[in-house]
């Protein structure tokens, strides 16, 4: 007896290091952090960053105070075609503008949107940058911050994409809302920082992607403080430009609003190169990526660079492609490195 305890003794811790192995391996399937991508250089790009950035005593650790990863998001954490979500807000903004002040209706660019909504969608091809500018300022300024914050959350609430007739609001790609809460699981604070209007993006920031909206820097514009007739203190929403958050913008937004340089950065467009420069050219573990729409059929294919077709929706040039192989940027090819897209694929 005394003679074969020692084997049987081995033979249970064998069987046990092999069941604790077995659920070593199930546990590590189970609390994969990004699901939703295929294994390959982008997504091990994203875990060996958190993981040498947050190791204690490492060589590439981050203090957590300077964890920070900054988001465009058109195009890099939600749908930016065929048209950009707050574009569309403020066109279909200016019919109560022409109701309120009649006259407009046979002037430009106003006539022009009206066209446009009557279902006439080549006079978008009419509306110049200027004019999205005057649009813009006629439907975004001139009220109360809580009146354009109602008007606003009453429009997500409504409107509803036309390809996949959902809200604009559920058409945020899944891989990347995986990341945003890997980054937040490792003491990443997390920031949008978008061409688009601030004020706009902050209406559904937290609800969206679990990003507050004082971690929002977006284009903004002047407020002007008044009182009501009954003495209340309120904000005015001024047409005056303080802020705008696109190219070099967004790298003068980040000193502005947050004070420290990002350790990652993403985005899709020429419009980012500046904040992935920015974000690159930092002491340490720095981690920079660009989200490239090469699927088609889950969602849109548009370059120009790569031969994808060309667009004036968040372009992604070749030059910029050119310039993300150079500087060692990570490329995230939605058709290659995405499982899923969306959460209700």
């Amino acid at each position: 007896m005394t003679g074969t305890t020692p084997s049987f003794s081995a033979f249970t811790r064998f069987l046990a290091l092999t069941a604790l192995l077995a659920l070593g391996i199930h546990a590590q399937a189970q609390t994969d952090p990004l699901p939703s991508w295929n294994d390959g250089p982008a997504k091990q790009a994203i875990i060996t960053f958190v993981t040498e950035t947050t190791t204690q005593g490492g060589p590439k650790f981050v203090p957590p105070a300077e964890r920070i990863a900054t988001f465009d998001q058109d195009g890099t954490l939600w749908v930016e075609h065929p048209m950009y979500s707050q574009v569309m807000y403020i066109l279909e903004s200016v019919p109560a503008l022409v109701k309120a002040k009649p006259e407009l209706a046979k002037l430009a660019p106003y006539s022009t949107v009206l066209e446009i909504l009557k279902g006439d969608r080549a006079a978008i091809a009419k509306l110049t940058l200027p004019d999205l500018e005057k649009l813009a300022m006629a439907t975004l300024t001139g009220m109360s911050v809580d009146s354009f914050s109602a008007e606003a959350k009453k429009w997500l609430a409504e409107a509803k994409d036309p390809r996949w007739k959902k809200p604009y609001t559920e058409l945020t790609y899944l891989p990347m809302q995986e990341v945003l809460t890997y980054l937040r699981a490792n003491a990443y604070k997390t920031w949008i920082v978008t061409g688009g209007g601030q004020d706009f993006v902050r209406q559904y920031s937290e609800a969206v992607y679990g990003i507050p909206p004082e971690q929002v820097v977006g284009t903004a514009v002047g407020t002007k403080y008044g009182y009501a007739r009954d003495g209340k203190p309120f904000l005015t929403k001024e047409p005056k430009l303080l802020l705008n958050d696109n190219n070099a913008g967004k790298v003068e937004g980040i000193h502005l609003m947050i004070g420290r340089r990002p350790h990652m950065a993403v985005g899709n467009t020429a419009g980012d190169q500046q904040m992935l420069e920015y974000t690159k050219a930092g002491d340490g573990a720095r981690l920079s990526m660009l989200v490239m729409h090469d699927d088609g059929e889950r969602e849109y294919a548009y370059g120009p660079a790569q031969g994808l077709p060309a667009t004036k929706v968040g372009a992604f040039t070749q030059a910029l492609y050119d310039e993300a192989q150079k500087q060692g940027w990570t490329v995230i090819s939605m058709k290659k490195d995405w499982k899923k897209i969306f959460s209700f694929e």
